[in-house]
């Protein structure tokens, strides 16, 4: 399938389906957005994701994508929020994301954050420049890892308790919480590219 024949399809797809919006269900919750970074390596569908280092305020060294909190003095909307925290975290300018649609809401109970998705592609190879403050380094995953029939389960870093959340594995680096149940909504959505 070539370039434009998935960002059509997908771009379809998100049109399809409703977006749920989470309004303020308690004023301590404060709202962020993310980018799903899309693109195309070698005939492979992958998906951009980020590891946050241990400098960060929260979820520290977990992966998740390019994205942060709203700041009412510079973001119009949830997607300024979006393309700008992408700018800043990984160096993608707006003018290079194409913006495919939107998913639905999530919240994010550890850190008190209402995060709005959005959908997106951006060119690749490109040149990163990442804020070494919040981002230890980009990883690239194939969409097929995201396959809902492989279940993976995975313990916490103290090894414990199992998550309550989609969790994904590849490489050795395990996805999940907000950012696993944004991706699992975004498969439920396109379905099978």
């Amino acid at each position: 399938m070539n370039t434009l024949n998935y960002t059509e399809l997908i771009k379809e797809r998100l049109r399809s389906k409703e977006v749920k919006i989470t309004d303020n269900i308690d004023p301590s919750y404060r709202h962020a957005a993310v980018l799903i970074p899309f693109f195309r390596e070698n005939n492979t569908l992958k998906v951009l994701f980020t590891k946050r280092t241990f400098e960060v305020e929260h979820h520290k060294g977990q992966i998740s994508f390019p994205g942060g909190a709203v700041d009412s003095s510079r973001d119009a909307s949830f997607l300024d929020t979006a393309l700008r925290e992408t700018e800043e975290e990984i160096g993608i300018s707006s003018s290079h994301v194409s913006i495919l649609g939107q998913v639905d809401d999530v919240i994010a109970k550890a850190s008190d954050f209402i995060i709005h998705p959005f959908v997106g592609t951006i060119p690749y190879p490109c040149n990163f420049r990442l804020s070494r403050a919040e981002v230890d380094r980009i990883i690239t995953v194939p969409l097929d890892v995201f396959d809902p029939r492989n279940p993976v389960t995975a313990r916490d870093a103290a090894g414990n308790r199992n998550f309550n959340t989609p969790v994904y594995e590849y490489q050795g680096e395990f996805i999940w919480g907000a950012t696993a149940r944004i991706m699992a909504n975004v498969i439920q959505i396109i379905g099978d590219i």
